[in-house]
């Protein structure tokens, strides 16, 4: 098992490796990633926290721009590049946005056009997805808790966001379970479906806000009766609570982020039950 994992290992970082060469533009090298090659090759990379997109034609590689101005206007130059690159082609740049997904599809477009057995390397897909792996503590703000003792909490969460660079808004299913304790004698599972939308979005960083829309729960309650053995009463119930926290996701590398998420600040449908939140959890989220 131990020599298969070393042999996955190295195969990545040798794929990952070769999918990215160096490139000399305006006299500075860049290690960057081909996502299109045809007639005119695109190529990307983060370079110091940004997105960088270039255009290879034969030998000339040029960057794709987008300034701004004297008044904080966008100056769109990435347009008028690539109009050269494609002259005589009739394909239109007024739609064509500078993103990895856009950028892509009119590369695409345009070398099936002049060669027509030309294959994209990557299809387009309009949605992504993230998975993110989490665990922390709550003290269940919307469950009697007297003593407003806390939990373990742990679960995992599949993310759904549009294909582009940096889409503000994103849909989640999560699943989580909280155990009991003998201060705490209160478990849950529980999966809960979301809408996610990213106040600060940020290639290093952004900060967002959770609503959890629906849940279904799945709780076991220990219940002491005097003179008699405890007793274990479990339901299942399904709500739609509107359920409102607060994270952050800090990029950690192409494809990774750490995670930081305030959980159950309050509810459109959910009652308090005394206690305010202190539901953190700390997580890992990746793209697949």
């Amino acid at each position: 098992m131990k020599k298969l994992l070393i042999l996955f290992v190295f195969s990545f970082l040798s794929f990952t490796i070769s999918a990215q060469e160096s490139y000399t533009v305006d006299g500075k090298t860049y290690e960057l990633k081909t996502e299109a090659k045809g007639e005119i090759t695109l190529l990307w990379n983060i370079i110091d926290g940004n997105y960088r997109y270039f255009i290879k034609k034969g030998d000339d590689i040029v960057e794709l721009k987008n300034t701004k101005d004297s008044n904080n206007k966008y100056q769109e130059e990435y347009k008028e590049t690539l109009n050269s690159y494609t002259e005589g082609s009739n394909l239109s740049t007024k739609k064509v946005k500078l993103t990895l997904y856009s950028l892509r599809t009119f590369v695409n477009e345009y070398n099936s056009l002049v060669d027509t057995s030309y294959e994209p390397l990557t299809k387009n897909s309009k949605v992504k997805s993230r998975v993110q792996v989490f665990g922390g503590i709550t003290n269940h703000p919307f469950v009697e808790n007297p003593d407003n003792e806390t939990g373990t909490q742990f679960g995992a969460e599949i993310e759904i966001f549009e294909a582009t660079n940096l889409s503000r808004h994103a849909f989640f299913l999560n699943l989580r379970h909280a155990t009991d304790s003998d201060k705490l004698p209160y478990s849950l599972t529980q999966i809960g479906l979301g809408y996610r939308f990213k106040i600060i979005n940020k290639n290093a960083f952004n900060l967002h806000t959770n609503v959890t829309v629906a849940t279904v729960n799945f709780s076991k309650t220990t219940v002491e009766i005097e003179d008699a053995p405890s007793q274990d009463i479990s339901d299942t119930a399904f709500d739609a609570p509107f359920i409102f926290g607060v994270g952050a996701d800090i990029r950690v590398s192409e494809n990774s982020f750490i995670t930081l998420s305030y959980n159950e600040l309050f509810s459109l449908f959910l009652d308090n039950q005394g206690n305010f939140s202190t539901n953190l959890t700390l997580g890992y989220k990746f793209n697949l």
